[in-house]
């Protein structure tokens, strides 16, 4: 049992010590808050992205950085995850994407109500989280268990609208792509040609939900993709330099 002078002691010494330890966390937590909070890079557009975001209530349905609903995806890393190219498609239409399955009001934003918004969203993903929001499990699990194709560069030229309609968000090609399609079993690209006939895969592009009502692919043509872009997609797909399957090496 301690005497009083022990106790004196003891709560005087574990105070200061105490003291001195929180007033060193706080020093150090402003002296990284500039770099983690990424507030040299506050830019125009991303004010004017947050005011959108708050001016239509984004957070009543979506989180960020975990505040608010649920009832919509997290969308702090929402860049990194699916790319400018494709939020700003959705953005745009967001029922043409996803015919009948998405829920999201179409605010009819002009385009560059979208790229302020998207300038915020990219801004939010660039701020220090310490690591939220965490991966998928799965997303790791697909990724520590499926082979990597070499890094090779993707066959030139590549029609702009490969990668404006979020084509390489969901397939991989080349190794390249596919973040957004992992989960949903977006098969990769390489060697389409060896699996479908042309006059196949034109039609799959085309009504997607006509051939497989359950699939997840979205209904691009001609909301997103018009005919003409459909036909560049087709022969970019079906070019001689397009990458073939990649056998991995038997152990």
């Amino acid at each position: 049992m301690l005497s009083k002078s022990q106790a004196r002691a003891f709560f005087f010494g574990g105070t200061g010590i105490f003291s001195v330890a929180f007033i060193a966390l706080t020093i150090d937590s402003m002296r990284k808050l500039p770099n983690q909070t990424n507030s040299d890079n506050i830019t125009e557009e991303v004010k004017r992205g947050k005011h959108i975001w708050e001016d239509n209530n984004c957070m009543g349905c979506h989180t960020l950085f975990g505040e608010g609903a649920y009832y919509a995806p997290e969308l702090t890393k929402v860049v990194e995850r699916r790319g400018k190219d494709w939020i700003r498609l959705f953005l745009k239409d967001p029922a043409a994407m996803f015919p009948g399955q998405r829920k999201m009001v179409q605010y009819h934003f002009k385009p560059e109500q979208i790229e302020d918004t998207i300038a915020f969203l990219d801004w939010c993903g660039k701020v220090d989280s310490n690591g939220f929001p965490a991966k998928p499990p799965l997303a790791q699990r697909l990724a520590a268990t499926t082979p990597i194709a070499p890094a090779v560069l993707l066959p030139k030229p590549v029609p702009a609208i490969f990668t404006t309609a979020a084509c390489i968000g969901c397939h991989s090609i080349a190794g390249e792509g596919g973040a957004a399609g992992a989960l949903i079993g977006a098969p990769p690209l390489d060697g389409v040609s060896t699996r479908k006939t042309r006059e196949e895969a034109t039609a799959w592009i085309r009504d997607p939900q006509k051939i497989k009502p359950d699939t997840k692919m979205p209904d691009l043509v001609p909301a997103v993709v018009s005919e003409e872009q459909l036909t560049e997609i087709v022969n970019y797909l079906y070019s001689p330099a397009t990458p073939q399957p990649v056998t991995p090496p038997k152990p």
